[in-house]
Formats: structure tokens, C-alpha cells, sequence
């Protein structure tokens, strides 16, 4: 929060500004530390908190900002800068907004007294638990620089994934809804038109031009029916999905459909395995591992058989037992993780799983996207030529009916 003072310097000198702090006591307290005497401090006004209160999802920081503060962070530290001189110069830099606000709270916070894993753990929305864990590990151990490196390697792959998916299916998207459009401007201008000229001259039409004009008369009287019907049955499928049960159901089917149920069961799969193998060699306990891991699951289904490997795991049956009970562990992950507790390299062996998985769902993938396009181009193609064969069937048949 952002606070503007007035006030005078040892050398009698007013002076003025606005400084960043979490609240105004603690803004005092930094001002009266660096030898002001404060006339006047207030927060400033802002109706950024208001709409980000409103609009939470707006106002989150990009993944690609948090990998990027973390890789100047720790390179900051590695040449001999304290942090809070590292985390001002990083703020002062930043282009982002959000982080500025963020990072100036870390920064109050840590004047406070805090360590800079608890300033970030208070905010879950840009540092989640997993990342502010790690680097609690990293401060007690003084390998902080060390976590920083690791987390920003697994946040940057977990980006990656991420966006190369995005990006393969833009395009499918985009064709997609210009067919849409095309078709729609066909059906609602150009059909009418015909129709009016085919009553006026009384003709018999062709079964094919029959029916095209049925579906478009029938579509004209109950198309805003239909159109709400499917409205409100995705209204009332996204609230069941929002309660307990319907997310578990609908991660449930996530996991289980055609082709792309093999894609999400192999991404939350190497999350998993890329998760438990950097807090692992953060030097984090297994069972604090696995407790972390099961938070970072966004699956119901997923944390529910997770927590039931945890518990199994509390009772002295190890890791890959317990997983061996599910069919949702491949029979690659299971006989891995035993091969790493046999070991003791549990967390070569999951980066090891993790990276098989990634490139398996990338190749799935990629081959779907392929699959994709031509089905979409095949399928406007035969929208097209059916309605474009009723139309010239109908111009032959009118044509032969008048001479």
C-alpha cells in the first residue's frame, strides 16, 4: 500500500513523497528510521484494490514475472547484496504493477522482522505454499540462491507446457469460429432470399433443397429456444462443476476421455513427479512432500488418491506400495519410485518419470492438433457443399420446371 508524507529532514529541510509499506504504523516506523519527523501521512487513493477485490483474476502476476524475479533474485544475492537491497532495486525495475505492490508489502514485512518465505506466503495467489516451502528449506539450509535456480527451472517448464498447448490450439479455435460466422451469415442473409424466390415461383424443389430450407425454417422459428436451452444448461453444468461434487466428477472425466483424457492423466502425472523432485532435493521430509503436493493438485481426483498414498505412507508402507494400489500411478512411475527408494535418488529417478511424461503428453498432443485441423476443415467442407448443392440442385430444377 502506497502512503504519502510530509514532513522535515535532521537539517530542517520539509520534505515530501510517497513511500510503500503494509500499513501506516509500519510506514511511520521506516520514515522515522531513516530520520524524518513526519507532519503528515496518508494512504493514497487508489480504486485499484477496489477492482481488484472485484476482479481478482485480473490483477494476478504472469507466471513469466515470478520466473524472472526469481532468476534476478538469487543472482543478486549470489554477488553479495542483501535482500532487502535486492528486493527494492528488483521492485524499482519491475514493469509489473502487481509485483511492485507485492514486493514493497515482502519488503515492509521483512523490516518487520519476517523471513522473506513468510512475507511471500502471505501472498498464496502469486507464491503458492510449495514455493514459499521451498524457500524456507533454502533459508535454513543458506542454499536460498540454490531454490531460487530450482524453482524458477520448475515454474519456467510448468509455463512452457502450458503455453505450448495454448498455442497449438489457437489456430484450430480460430478457424473454427470463422466457420461459425460464415455459416451463420449463409443461414441468416443469403438462404431467406432464396427462400422468398423459390415461394413466389411455386416450384417443386429438390428433397435436398427441402430439407436444407426445413432445417433454416425450423432453426428460425426455435433457434432462440435451442440457443437458451444450451445456455442454461452450461449455466447450471458450471455451477455443478463449482460444487465439491461436480469438480469431482468433472476432473474425474477429464481424465478419461478419448484422447485427450491421456493427455491431462500424463500432465498431472509429471506434475506430480517434477514437484516431488524439487522439494525432495530441497531437503524437504516425505511426508511434508507429499502434503505439499497434494495442495498444488488442482485434480479432486488426483488429491483424492494422493492423500490415500500419503496415509499409506504415514503407516510405514513407503511410496511406491501405496501407489501400486492405484490404477491412476503407471506401472513407469510405480516401478521408478522404487528404484529411487532402493536408491536413495528419489528425485533423479521422478525428474527422470516427469520428463518422459512431458514428452509423451507433448507428442499426444501435437499428434491431436494434427488430428484437429483436417477434421475441422473436412467437416466446413461438407457443411459447405451441402448447403451449396441444395442451392444449385434447386437453380437446376427451377430452370427445367420454367423452360
Amino acid at each position: 500500500m502506497d502512503f504519502n508524507y510530509l514532513g522535515y529532514a535532521e537539517d530542517k529541510k520539509i520534505v515530501k513523497g510517497t513511500i510503500s509499506a503494509s500499513s501506516e504504523k509500519v510506514a511511520g516506523q521506516i520514515l522515522t528510521q531513516s530520520g524524518y519527523r513526519i507532519l503528515s501521512l496518508k494512504p493514497v487513493t487508489s480504486f485499484v484494490p477496489i477492482w481488484e477485490e472485484a476482479f481478482p483474476f485480473l490483477f494476478r502476476i504472469k507466471p513469466e514475472a515470478i520466473i524472472l524475479f526469481s532468476r534476478q533474485l538469487a543472482l543478486l544475492l549470489e554477488s553479495g547484496i542483501d535482500i532487502v537491497t535486492s528486493l527494492e532495486l528488483l521492485r524499482s525495475q519491475s514493469t509489473s504493477r502487481n509485483l511492485k505492490r507485492v514486493l514493497a508489502e515482502v519488503v515492509s514485512d521483512l523490516r518487520s522482522g519476517n523471513r522473506l518465505s513468510v512475507a511471500l506466503g502471505k501472498h498464496p495467489e502469486s507464491f503458492p505454499p510449495l514455493y514459499c516451502r521451498s524457500l524456507s528449506v533454502g533459508e535454513q539450509t543458506g542454499g536460498l540462491e540454490t531454490v531460487l535456480r530450482q524453482m524458477s527451472d520448475y515454474m519456467e517448464k510448468e509455463a512452457e507446457s502450458t503455453k505450448e498447448i495454448k498455442n497449438a490450439l489457437r489456430y484450430p479455435m480460430i478457424v473454427s469460429i470463422v466457420a461459425v460466422i460464415v455459416i451463420a451469415v449463409i443461414i441468416t442473409f443469403v438462404l431467406p432470399a432464396f427462400t422468398s424466390l423459390y415461394s413466389q415461383l411455386g416450384i417443386e424443389l429438390p428433397l435436398i433443397t427441402r430439407l436444407l430450407l426445413s432445417a433454416v425454417s425450423w432453426f428460425a422459428s426455435y433457434g432462440l429456444y435451442l440457443i437458451g436451452a444450451v445456455i442454461i444448461i452450461a449455466l447450471l453444468a458450471f455451477v455443478y462443476i463449482k460444487t465439491p461434487e461436480g469438480k469431482f466428477v468433472w476432473d474425474g472425466l477429464a481424465l478419461k476421455l478419448p484422447l485427450l483424457g491421456r493427455v491431462s492423466h500424463l500432465n498431472e502425472l509429471a506434475h506430480c513427479c517434477r514437484s516431488m523432485s524439487l522439494l525432495f532435493r530441497a531437503g524437504l521430509p516425505l511426508p511434508e512432500i507429499m502434503h505439499l503436493v497434494i495442495e498444488s493438485s488442482d485434480n479432486k481426483v488426483v488429491k483424492k488418491v494422493l492423500t490415500d498414498v500419503h496415509q499409506d505412507m504415514l503407516k510405514g508402507e513407503g511410496l511406491s506400495q501405496p501407489m501400486a494400489k492405484s490404477k491412476l500411478f503407471l506401472p513407469l512411475m510405480v516401478q521408478m519410485v522404487r528404484v529411487g527408494e532402493e536408491t536413495g535418488n528419489l528425485d533423479v529417478t521422478l525428474a527422470a518419470v516427469a520428463q518422459n511424461f512431458e514428452s509423451e503428453a507433448q507428442d499426444k498432443m501435437r499428434s491431436l492438433i494434427a488430428l484437429i485441423q483436417p477434421t475441422i476443415t473436412l467437416l466446413i467442407g461438407i457443411v459447405v457443399a451441402f448447403i451449396a448443392l441444395s442451392l444449385v440442385s434447386a437453380m437446376y430444377s427451377m430452370y427445367g420446371q420454367v423452360l
